[in-house]
């Protein structure tokens, strides 16, 4: 009976990971095939901010790409925390290299909350001029019409907020098996999100808000003590009354994980993060894992007929997911030389997402943090 029982509820696994996976198509087909409206004459004036702290990988040519924006007038904040940061260097290599650009860095120690970059952008915001504010990471890469396009959706009044997904560059193995996930699992669940119930969260590739709606969920000190800082700008905005809008321009991120440890801490602070931020949503992703239940239920069934037919469905089915959103749609490099490894990746993801539930604390730059509900940070 308990054999039965267990044989039962691992199908039931299989079954609902191919209902996600089914959805998941949809969404993308959806979402990347739909009709987008332009507004030739919507170019408001745009304040990008920019926290910083440390050399990221390609960081000048990385930071760069936003001072080459095909865009009437915009302005670059650098945030940066210390004035020994060697990334000072950078940006003053662009200011010499870039003059037409109007280009400011803050250098402040100032700390507003736990969240060390939200008190970076805190202080940088001090020197904004513009009512359009831009939040994008120090590792991403954009070409020149990068600006032109995300700022579109505010054209409409009633969106508030504009984020963008993303896509992986990366050097060694350890950082393109991490970076697999991105485009072939958590982009498919955010493009589902985003056809069941709308963009209810913001990514931190890119985030657009009007300032009148940072101004209406408290400003960025509403955040700063917040682990998942762009998940509730965009959250907060939409309990504002605002529409978060997903736009079609998809970035570039530069990861460089270097060790087998660092993949360890990053996946897990970004897991325990989001079962902290969204624990409903965090529960269900174990109806997401279909190559591991099927495989589970093929040794469960000693490799009956049936068994096999659910693994090479299961596996089928998530394989053509993780082609149709990684490869064709968003043209990942990773996933297009990687995607035949993402039953592994899955099965790294479903240990890491079974170890989150083990603790409620993380490392990030070498401070001990905990994680409380919602995802607020406090010292451990």
């Amino acid at each position: 009976m308990t054999h039965l029982l267990l044989l039962v509820s691992v199908l039931l696994l299989c079954i609902g990971a191919v209902v996600y996976y089914s959805l998941a198509i949809y969404a993308a087909i959806a979402f990347f095939t739909q009709t987008r409206s332009q507004s030739p004459d919507f170019y408001p004036n745009v304040t990008i901010l920019k926290p910083i702290c440390g050399l990221d990988g390609d960081a000048y040519e990385n930071l760069a790409s936003f001072c080459r924006q095909d865009f009437p007038c915009y302005q670059i904040i650098f945030g940066i925390q210390s004035q020994t940061d060697p990334s000072i260097a950078v940006v003053q290599q662009l200011i010499q290299d870039f003059p037409e650009i109007d280009i400011q860095f803050v250098v402040s120690d100032r700390v507003h909350g736990t969240n060390l970059k939200v008190s970076n952008l805190i202080n940088a915001d001090t020197q904004a001029k513009y009512d359009i504010l831009l939040i994008a990471d120090s590792d991403i890469w954009v070409d020149v019409d990068y600006l032109r396009r995300v700022v579109q959706p505010l054209s409409n009044a009633s969106v508030g907020v504009v984020t963008c997904m993303y896509r992986s560059r990366t050097q060694g193995w350890i950082s393109t098996f991490e970076a697999l996930s991105i485009s072939t699992e958590f982009l498919p669940s955010v493009l589902v999100a985003h056809q069941l119930e709308g963009m209810t969260f913001a990514l931190g590739a890119t985030i657009v808000m009007r300032r009148s709606v940072l101004e209406a969920i408290g400003g960025l000190v509403a955040v700063v003590n917040y682990l998942e800082d762009d998940f509730q700008l965009g959250h907060l905005s939409v309990q504002a009354g605002y529409q978060v809008a997903l736009s079609d321009y998809v970035v570039d991120h530069v990861m460089e994980t270097e060790t087998l440890a660092d993949l360890l801490h990053h996946q897990t602070r970004w897991n325990r993060g989001i079962r902290f931020a969204r624990p409903g949503g965090y529960l269900g992703l174990i109806f997401t894992y279909g190559t591991v239940s099927s495989a589970l239920f093929l040794a469960l069934t000693a490799g009956s007929s049936l068994g096999w037919a659910v693994f090479i469905g299961t596996w089928s089915i998530r394989y053509f997911l993780a082609w149709l959103i990684g490869v064709y749609y968003l043209q990942d490099q990773v996933a297009q030389n990687f995607f035949w490894l993402t039953p592994l990746r899955d099965l790294m993801s479903f240990a890491l997402w079974c170890y989150s539930f083990t603790s409620n604390t993380i490392e990030w730059r070498g401070r001990k943090l905990q994680l409380l509900k919602g995802g607020m940070l406090i010292d451990s």
